[in-house]
């Protein structure tokens, strides 16, 4: 970027500072350093993780990561409702969709603060899909007959709206009880044990999966108007990768300079919110001038942006989700070990999130504590997610990772203003609603941008390790195919799994659909039980950078509790043993500082000078 640039806005210490991002000390150092800094001058942040943009930077920055989540989020209510009977209820779903909204802002601003502390959404998740949907097959709560057919249905009668609220009770108390098995394994330190067995080739297929499994369900949403998802995209990548350094001229105001112009990087920050924007736009206009067909089976119908527009009419102004506003939820075995399916899924792909997203926003990676607690705090979330009755849980969304690689902005102020706005939004049914006349091309054609990062974010971190390695290239690539072969193959032959069991075949089939768990998984075991040195392996050089990335973004101040709580609670010497508060100085390997000696002895090398300025 232009270090002439305005102060006002842009010239704060993600520029001055972010030379020092994931640099490896080398012996042979002035050709690299050139390389490195070159790369530096590329990729650095516009805001880190600790940097607070400007109020209506927030605000725009906010609302691209809300409707980068929209798609996904709102997906989910319109995937359970024909099983809740809800298919002819539209504004019933309108009421699931804004209560998923409001909790997700609500779980969002939790895990920001409370949580992880690393910029990220939290949203629904569809590893709870699968198990829902099983449960809600059994013979017990299959729909009735009449509640097909739109003549037949009074949306109006109690009858009717026992119907559908017995069955998503039934998810409720399946969902809230799996919950409490999460906050265990996350505040008892479960997770941050596992960590220190996972290195690059773990973390590498794990998030790169999560981006490949995705891709039949972004071709599909894209395929419905090839035009518009190619037009989407375009913007995207115009505005993200050819453009990105081109500054903008805007107005600005300081009690110094009064008012004057001020550079800002608008292509670099808003390329996402302007694809979706200037595409809907388009099809706006292709709509009101009959350009896209009103056929429901002709191409390109699902480019329109009308399809949905009983459900804008219907919808209220102000509603406020509550707690128990379907009624007292109601508990089975079947349902809760279903859900327990969903729930390990979904913290395996958390911890994959939580590197992912680390590593983006140009944060030193998360430490066993921060870990600890960003598990814990989305059980807590998937805890309230079923006391208000969203039918579903919520999770890390990677969605919104793969935003910050693309608008290098990871300040986590902009997540905590997203999860206002996602509040909002759930309280006023009306504006909500305006934005599921989003066409269905448009998110498809956003998502091959998303998951293209995600899965290049994975698949970097191999550069830690040495792929002139037989051993390395056969686990990544082992688990990379069986990551994609095995849950394609499940899925295609779901009877395949029996045991017996009904619990049992619903926790087996969801662990090996999901193509990031089983890619972790082999990575997990093959590389910690394959001969390699932890040279070879990676572990020393990828441990090692991030620390020195750290460097520039203090570790304490990334990861600790908030308003005090780590320096006044913290403190004594017994709070080691408490697996989810940061450790005192001097006490343990989560201080960067205190690592030191560690990384002498591994590399034979003196960590440089350190910068404490902040």
């Amino acid at each position: 970027m232009d270090p002439e640039k305005d102060s006002n806005v842009m010239d704060n210490h993600a520029f001055t500072k972010r030379e020092h991002l994931c640099e490896i000390p080398v012996d042979d150092s002035e050709r690299k350093k050139q390389v490195s800094d070159g790369e530096a001058e590329q990729n650095k942040l516009a805001y880190s993780v600790t940097d607070v943009p400007p109020w209506y930077l927030c605000i725009i920055l906010g609302t691209q990561h809300y409707l980068t989540a929209f798609g996904g989020i709102i997906a989910i209510p319109l995937i359970l409702s024909k099983e809740l009977c809800l298919e002819h209820d539209t504004l019933t779903q309108s009421h699931l969709i804004s209560t998923i909204f409001f909790v997700s802002g609500l779980c969002t601003l939790l895990q920001v603060t409370f949580g992880v502390r690393l910029p990220i959404l939290q949203g629904g998740t569809f590893t709870f899909l699968a198990p829902s949907l099983a449960l809600l097959s059994m013979p017990q709560w299959k729909c009735p007959a009449w509640t097909q057919n739109a003549n037949l249905v009074n949306t109006s009668s109690p009858e009717y709206i026992e119907v559908w609220q017995s069955r998503i009770r039934e998810l409720q108390g399946s969902v809230m009880v799996a919950s409490c098995f999460q906050i265990f394994v996350g505040f008892s330190g479960l997770i941050g044990l596992f960590m220190r067995f996972i290195g690059p080739l773990t973390i590498a297929p794990t998030i790169s999966l999560i981006g490949l499994s995705l891709f039949e369900s972004s071709g599909n949403d894209a395929g419905k108007h090839w035009g518009i998802s190619a037009l989407t995209v375009g913007i995207i990548v115009l505005f993200s990768q050819y453009l990105r350094h081109i500054p903008v001229p805007m107005p600005a105001y300081s009690k110094t300079k009064k008012f004057h112009s001020s550079k800002i990087y608008v292509f670099q920050i808003l390329p996402v919110l302007a694809g979706i924007t200037v595409s809907w736009l388009i099809c706006y206009i292709l709509t009101a001038y009959s350009v896209l067909p009103s056929d429901p089976k002709a191409y390109g119908y699902w480019a329109r942006t009308d399809l949905k527009g009983d459900v804008l009419g219907q919808s209220p102004w102000f509603r406020f989700p509550y707690p128990g506003q379907w009624g007292m939820p109601t508990v089975s075995p079947a349902g809760v070990f279903g859900i327990l399916a969903g729930v390990i899924s979904s913290m395996i792909e958390s911890v994959g999130d939580y590197h992912a997203c680390a590593r983006l926003s140009g944060a030193p990676p998360p430490p066993k504590h921060a870990i600890n607690r960003g598990v814990g705090i989305e059980g807590i979330g998937c805890l309230m997610a079923g006391a208000w009755g969203t039918g579903n849980g919520t999770t890390s969304y990677s969605e919104n990772v793969g935003v910050l690689g693309i608008t290098k902005v990871g300040s986590r102020m902009v997540i905590v203003t997203s999860g206002f706005l996602m509040i909002f939004m759930g309280m006023f049914g009306k504006i909500a609603a305006i934005f599921t006349t989003i066409p269905t091309p448009i998110i498809g054609g956003m998502f091959f941008v998303m998951f293209g990062v995600i899965t290049a974010a994975g698949i970097s971190n191999l550069q830690y390790t040495d792929m002139n390695s037989s051993r390395n290239i056969f686990v990544f690539g082992f688990s990379m195919f069986t990551g994609l072969a095995i849950p394609s193959w499940v899925f295609k032959h779901p009877g395949a799994i029996v045991t017996g069991v009904t619990e049992l075949d619903q926790v087996l089939r969801v662990l090996l659909t999901t193509s990031m768990f089983v890619g972790g998984f082999f990575g997990f075991v093959l590389d910690n039980t394959i001969p390699g040195s932890r040279k070879e392996r990676g572990i020393v050089i990828w441990k090692e950078a991030h620390q020195q990335s750290g460097e520039t973004l203090e570790s304490e101040e990334m990861y600790n509790l908030p308003f005090g709580i780590g320096s006044r609670i913290c403190t004594a010497s017994w709070v080691r043993y408490i697996p989810f508060c940061p450790k005192p100085a001097g006490t343990g390997s989560d201080n960067v500082g205190n690592n030191e000696d560690t990384i002498m002895e591994k590399t034979g090398q003196a960590l440089p000078n350190r910068d404490t300025r902040l």
